[in-house]
């Protein structure tokens, strides 16, 4: 449940700063009577993602066992990749996203409501796609479903409160800290995700290796157990772990955490540039 619960709060916190920014800009400009294709671009992308979700679902239960395994598999590897890019891009630049925004809304608001509800669409259906995609994948690597979900769906109501608070200015969130820790937690939460798509791939025949195991200690913490179960639930830990699921988790954690956590790089200093004197 914490999994799914923090890819909620996380994603969805992202996906309800934007929407305040866009609105909040809107507002400020005196721009408040064009909020209703704003809105409908917002709507459009909620719309998709969850359509996106269903055919998932769908499309995973419709296939015979060895080739959901092997959909799983490919699609958790899929949707690690794209929550190491997203954790990145938003450390990179969380600083500057206020900025870009604007930027693209001043765009569209000289062309017209459609590029307003598109600008909108892009940029809360990216986030959703995304959360979709990885909200897929973890809840299939616990191999529950009640739990898991209601966990990602208290994430995302937490989220949108939130987002809500920190829109009115009701509360002062050091968002640097929060998308940090957050993010290491994904990160961690991904490593997990990755290392049960190697399962998957192995169950489905397509790699090697399913029962050489690293490690088989189901008699030390039985997975029916309350420790067993929250192990699983928090850190997608399996009993019985083979040696290529160990190699895939620990190749995945240790460098991405080494390189999400390394100071960045300081910019440049541009050389000023000497002033032409102007000619008598």
């Amino acid at each position: 449940m914490f999994p799914t619960f923090l890819i909620g709060l996380r994603e969805g916190l992202e996906a309800s700063l934007v929407v305040g920014i866009l609105v909040a800009y809107l507002v400020k400009s005196g721009n408040g009577h064009r909020l209703r294709p704003l809105w409908g671009g917002i709507a459009l992308a909620v719309a998709i993602s969850l359509a996106f979700g269903a055919l998932l679902q769908f499309t995973s239960a419709e296939l015979s066992f060895q080739a959901q395994e092997a959909f799983g598999g490919f699609a958790s590897l899929v949707a690690v990749a794209f929550v190491t890019w997203m954790v990145f891009w938003m450390r990179r630049t969380a600083r500057y996203l206020k900025d870009e925004l604007h930027g693209r809304l001043d765009t569209a608001l000289t062309l017209g409501p459609l590029a307003l509800a598109l600008t909108a669409f892009v940029a809360v259906g990216r986030e959703g796609l995304e959360t979709a995609l990885f909200l897929w994948a973890a809840v299939q690597s616990t191999e529950q479903s009640a739990t898991p979900v209601t966990g990602a769906v208290l994430g995302l109501l937490a989220a949108v409160a939130l987002g809500y608070l920190v829109y009115k200015r009701a509360v002062n969130l050091n968002l640097k800290t929060f998308f940090t820790w957050t993010g290491a937690g994904l990160v961690v939460v991904a490593a997990g995700v990755f290392a049960y798509g190697i399962h998957d791939l192995q169950e489905s025949g397509i790699l090697p290796g399913l029962n050489t195991l690293a490690f088989d200690v189901s008699e030390q913490v039985p997975p029916s157990s309350w420790y067993g179960t929250l192990l699983k639930g928090v850190l997608n830990f399996s009993p019985r772990t083979s040696v290529l699921e160990a190699i895939a988790w620990v190749s995945y954690v240790v460098p991405v955490l080494y390189l999400f956590f390394r100071p960045a790089a300081p910019r440049p200093a541009v050389a000023a540039q000497p002033r032409e004197t102007a000619s008598v």
